[in-house]
């Protein structure tokens, strides 16, 4: 699945399983994890576990994955100090120094953010949002400095909860929803909100913010507009999937079906505008929708959904990409899981460089290869996967 978790998730693990009057060999057995791994988990061995082994391991013993998760939010010492001119910026209110920003100023930069963000290009951002940021936050309150800053701090979070600087991430999320300056732009903000807290492995949290705000901002059918519609798709969108992860299967297809049916009326594929980073749409629809079958480890649904084609114009494509090669590995399509890892390499490196689900599925490759190719090899120099 999509997001990888660092879960030391032993403790908790063993309780549960010595309540369900299983051994370990028998969990193994029901979840199809394997009993070694098992076995290192409970013994604390090794650092963490994937979501996706989480999850196997929650439902064999049905219990919410939720319920299994602990947050391990360490990162390598040289990410947290490439982001932390970023972090900075959102975490400490800056002092006024030399001549005072304006709207229009700060708004004259914001194009190119949003080129640097929507074409994953993370190093540029990390030079172009702190100062942009701490010009946004000297700009005073009314409504559209409120809803400039809003923005940037949304770029912000989004961006550092994809780098895993998850503290600062919630910060410039809460500090997004206090500036924005209606609830089109607090429903956006929530919608990656929502993102981080599954990364975190906060699964109740996520399903119950993006529920409670899905609930609040349903529009009238009869007049409502297609902004309104994305903003409350998107929502049941995250709450799907937040439902799904923590296996409520019955309330995750229900929210898919609502989410399918938003997309409909919308009838198009609405490109990201001033409010929302993503797209929305048929199209970005049937990709969360395909997602949905990793996680439930119905591989084959994946690449059917995947010979019906691709529209790259939609912001889930290149995720929808990782989950293709994810279900490759699955059917024990090596060559073809990483035939599309490079296809993404070379479209958007920055980006797959900083995708632990990426790493997850090349370790996965060559772990079960007895020799790599050269293909293979510079893949792995590239996602940094020890060979």
């Amino acid at each position: 699945m999509p997001e990888h978790a660092d879960m030391h998730i032993g403790a908790r693990l063993r309780t549960v399983r010595k309540r369900r009057g299983l051994n370990q060999r028998e969990l193994s057995a029901a979840s199809k994890v394997s009993l070694s791994l098992i076995r290192q988990l409970e013994q604390g061995t090794v650092d963490g576990t994937r979501m996706e082994t989480a999850h196997k391991l929650a439902t064999a013993l049905r219990v919410d994955t939720s319920s299994l998760l602990e947050r391990d939010d360490d990162t390598p010492a040289e990410t947290v100090e490439l982001w932390r001119p970023l972090r900075v910026a959102v975490q400490v209110a800056p002092v006024a120094q030399g001549e005072e920003p304006t709207v229009q100023g700060i708004r004259a930069l914001l194009p190119d953010v949003r080129r640097a963000y929507f074409g994953n290009r993370l190093a540029e951002l990390s030079t172009l949002l702190a100062p942009a940021l701490r010009d946004a936050d000297a700009l005073g309150d009314s409504a559209a400095a409120r809803g400039l800053r809003a923005h940037l701090l949304q770029i912000a979070g989004s961006v550092l909860t994809q780098v895993r600087q998850f503290d600062a991430a919630e910060t410039a999320l809460q500090r997004a929803l206090d500036d924005a300056p209606d609830r089109l732009r607090g429903a956006a903000v929530i919608t990656t909100w929502s993102w981080l807290l599954v990364r975190q492995g906060k699964l109740r949290a996520a399903r119950e913010l993006a529920t409670q705000w899905a609930d609040d901002v349903e529009p009238r059918m009869s007049r409502a507009t297609p902004e309104e519609l994305a903003a409350w798709g998107w929502l049941l969108l995250q709450a799907s999937a937040a439902n799904l992860r923590d296996n409520r299967k019955g309330e995750a297809a229900d929210t898919m079906r609502l989410a399918r049916s938003v997309a409909v009326m919308t009838g198009r594929e609405l490109p990201r505008g001033r409010t929302r980073l993503t797209t929305w749409g048929p199209a970005t629809v049937s990709y969360k929708a395909a997602e949905r079958h990793i996680v439930l480890d119905e591989p084959d649904k994946v690449l059917a959904a995947a010979r019906l084609g691709s529209q790259a114009a939609s912001t889930e494509y290149h995720r929808h990409r990782l989950d293709v090669a994810k279900a490759h590995v699955l059917v024990r399509q090596y060559g073809e899981a990483v035939d599309t890892l490079t296809g993404i390499h070379e479209t958007a490196p920055e980006w797959l460089t900083s995708q632990r689900y990426a790493q997850d599925i090349l370790g996965d490759v060559v772990e079960k290869r007895r020799t790599l190719t050269p293909q293979m090899r510079h893949l792995a120099d590239a996602l940094s996967v020890p060979l």
